[in-house]
Order: structure tokens, then C-alpha cells, then sequence
């Protein structure tokens, strides 16, 4: 399973602040890739993350952001256009780049596809492109703005309704999207190309498809998504068309397992992401998680507690303890569980604590382990079991205590 999308944010075309998402695979990030959305849309819809689970689950990180004005990004949408989100998506490839590692995988829903394909050869790391429901001219959208265009112009702006929201598009934004010409911008692609296109898509038609895959040079593939809609609003068609994509990447990706320059090879790396009060990264070996508080208490929820964390390590090493002396004596269980409860409690309250904690007075932490053994054992065996739980070191590094040295170190920035 994989991880619950990081939240980011990095400075767009027009100096807004974007909001973003990082998909993060559980193990070792193979390559990234980056996700630009339909008009209108936001990083969030179906399609978007569909394929970022299934890009996440073959080792491909996926940044998918909003544009400026759209979701949760900041600044006004009225002033953006085409090219300025060509310029939110260069922006992205470099904070990638920076932060993480250039995005190697490129993929565009809609409008998102158009500036994908005009992008795609300012960002030299990419090998290949997918494009979804894919206008070839960025100029397409116009007739969705009906009646609109000829008040905008005469106006210098006006309001649009697309998708149940009203939108202030501005006559430069026409200008903008007129002036651009993706065919060109696909005939010099030099990357790998997916075409993928629904044939009863109502809001951008086959045939744009049909251009764009003449447009441009091998390779390419093209994959029909049957009765999709536009925006691929049932799960079924977005789960279906994020397992084609993670499938055909493959093949194009340079997906040997890496270390990414976030990786820590020593013990665990915990830093803040600057977003909530308490939310952080944690980092060991190539594996990366979140820690977080509760919302009731100033937190997101966006990841367990560090007292959370304690009692998964708790848990995890029991199992692991009870399984390698199964295993050893050659104990047919066939799984094993637990569930690890803890609190605060009044020393003096706890019948199960040794006296040694009693004698110390004041609230203490109390875990309590409830373990399920299923399988045909006896109970003699069960209560072995019980037994070897307590050797677990982790159980063993709680009851005897540790030494935890502190020292400063010198910042990295």
C-alpha cells in the first residue's frame, strides 16, 4: 500500500504560492513523474489519483499540483493562460529536480495534456509522455466558452461556465491559447508517447487524438479508453487507464532502483514539512513516512503520532519475534497479529506492572498487547507463544529503559 500523499508547496509562474501532492512509493522511489490536470480541474480528481496509486505501487513517485488560481493554489486565475501554465509545469520539474530528482515520467489530462506536450522538451530528463482526452490545439478549449467569446473580446473579459463554476477569463487568455501550436511541439518531442483517448469523449474529440498521434514520431502507442468520459469520472475507467499507464512506463523508464538525495542510509532522519503544526517527514533508508498529531489537539491526522509510531514498533517486532520462533521449532501457525493499546495510567493502578514501577509513583505508560494466534495449536504452545512475545527487544528495550544522548549539529542549509 502505498503511502498517504505528501503536502507541498512551491512558488508558481506568477509567484503564487501551488499546492501539491507528492505520491511516495513505500520502498525505493524508481523514478518520478509529474501530473498536470484538466482545465478547471484540480490535483484531486479521480483520474489523478487513480494513477498516482498505480504509479506509486510500481516505484514511480507522482508530483501532481493545481494550477495557480485552481484548488488550493493561491494567486488569481483570471490572469493565468497556456503559457503560463507551461510555466507552472517547468516550475514543477524544477522544484522536482531540486528537491527530489527530475521527473522522468510526464503525464497531461485534457489542457494538462497540450501543455504537457508543449513542455515536455524544456525538461531534458523526461523519456516519456502520456497524454489523456488531449486537445492538439491549446486553442480547442474556446468552444466550451459558447456564446463568451465575442463579450471577452469586445469586454477585455468576461465570465465563463464550465463544469458548473463560473470563471473571469480575460481576451489575452484567448490570445494566449490561439497562439499556440502543439502539433509542432509533438513533431519535436523526441520521447516516448502514449496517446490515450475516449472515442464518445464529448468535450475534446476523437480526432484530436488522431492528430496528435500523427504528429508525432515513434515511439507512440495509442490506447482507446471505450466509453470514458472526458474527465473519467467513473473509477472503473481512471483505475483501468492508471494500470495501462504504469504498465506501459516501464518500458521507457529508466527504473532501476536508486538513492534519492532524500535518502538517510544512518539511523532516522525526522524534519518539518512546513505545513500544519506538527506534521514531518520521516526518512530511514529509502522509505518515507509522515508523523503527525490529531486534529483536536492542532495536528492534520496526516500520520500516526510518535506514541503511534511506538506502539507500530511494539507491535511489529512482537509479530517478527513470534514468527522467527515459530518458524525455529517448527510451529504451525499460520498468522499472526496484535493490536497494541496504550495510555497513561496511575502507577499504583496497574495490577500488571512490577513493583519496581509501583515504587515509582505518578502516571506511567501502559501498553497493552493483545496477540491472535490462528492455526491448529495447542495451549500449551499458546502460552509459549505468550512467553516468547515477551523477548521481543523492543518489548525489552520499553521495560529496561534506554540512553538517549542529545547534541546539535550543524544545519544543511
Amino acid at each position: 500500500m502505498a503511502n498517504r500523499p505528501l503536502k507541498l508547496e512551491f512558488d508558481g509562474a506568477h509567484g503564487a504560492r501551488l499546492a501539491a501532492r507528492l505520491d511516495l512509493p513505500p520502498g525505493k522511489v524508481r523514478a518520478f513523474a509529474l501530473f498536470a490536470h484538466c482545465f478547471t480541474c484540480s490535483k484531486d480528481i479521480v483520474a489523478a489519483r487513480h494513477i498516482a496509486a498505480a504509479l506509486s505501487a510500481e516505484g514511480i513517485a507522482v508530483l501532481r499540483f493545481d494550477f495557480t488560481g485552481l484548488g488550493g493554489s493561491g494567486g488569481d486565475f483570471s490572469s493565468t493562460g497556456f503559457s503560463s501554465n507551461v510555466e507552472d509545469l517547468k516550475l514543477a520539474a524544477d522544484f522536482l529536480r531540486k528537491t527530489y530528482e527530475a521527473p522522468q515520467l510526464l503525464i497531461g489530462h485534457s489542457l494538462g495534456g497540450a501543455a504537457m506536450l508543449a513542455v515536455a522538451g524544456d525538461i531534458p530528463e523526461a523519456r516519456a509522455v502520456v497524454t489523456i482526452g488531449a486537445p492538439s490545439d491549446a486553442d480547442h478549449v474556446l468552444h466550451n466558452f459558447n456564446g463568451s467569446i465575442e463579450e471577452i473580446r469586445e469586454k477585455g473579459a468576461g465570465e465563463v461556465t464550465l463544469a458548473g463554476r463560473r470563471f473571469t477569463i480575460r481576451s489575452e487568455f484567448l490570445d494566449d491559447l490561439q497562439a499556440q501550436s502543439v502539433r509542432e511541439k509533438t513533431a519535436e518531442l523526441h520521447k516516448a508517447l502514449l496517446v490515450m483517448h475516449a472515442p464518445l469523449d464529448e468535450t475534446v474529440g476523437i480526432d484530436n487524438a488522431t492528430n496528435i498521434f500523427v504528429a508525432a514520431r515513434h515511439p507512440k502507442s495509442f490506447v482507446s479508453l471505450d466509453t470514458a468520459d472526458h474527465l473519467l469520472s467513473a473509477e472503473e475507467d481512471a483505475s483501468y487507464a492508471a494500470r495501462v499507464i504504469a504498465a506501459w512506463a516501464g518500458r521507457y523508464l529508466d527504473m532501476g532502483a536508486r538513492e534519492t538525495a532524500s535518502e538517510v542510509k544512518d539511523g532516522v532522519e525526522v524534519q518539518e514539512t512546513g505545513l500544519g503544526k506538527y506534521q514531518v517527514m520521516v526518512t530511514s533508508g529509502a522509505h518515507r513516512l509522515l508523523a503527525d498529531e490529531p486534529v483536536e489537539v492542532g495536528g492534520l491526522d496526516s500520520g500516526p503520532s510518535p506514541y503511534g509510531y511506538l506502539s507500530a514498533a511494539l507491535g511489529a517486532c512482537t509479530v517478527m519475534t513470534l514468527r522467527m520462533y515459530a518458524d525455529r521449532k517448527g510451529i504451525d501457525v499460520e498468522r499472526i497479529g496484535t493490536r497494541i493499546l496504550h495510555g497513561k495510567v496511575h502507577a499504583a493502578d496497574c495490577e500488571e506492572c512490577s513493583d519496581d514501577l509501583k515504587a515509582h509513583g505518578g502516571r506511567i505508560d501502559r501498553f497493552e498487547r493483545l496477540i491472535s494466534l490462528e492455526g491448529d495449536l495447542d495451549e500449551t504452545t499458546r502460552q509459549r507463544m505468550l512467553e516468547i512475545a515477551d523477548k521481543c527487544p523492543v518489548h525489552r528495550t520499553l521495560e529496561a529503559g534506554a540512553a538517549v544522548v542529545t547534541r546539535e549539529v550543524p544545519s544543511k542549509t
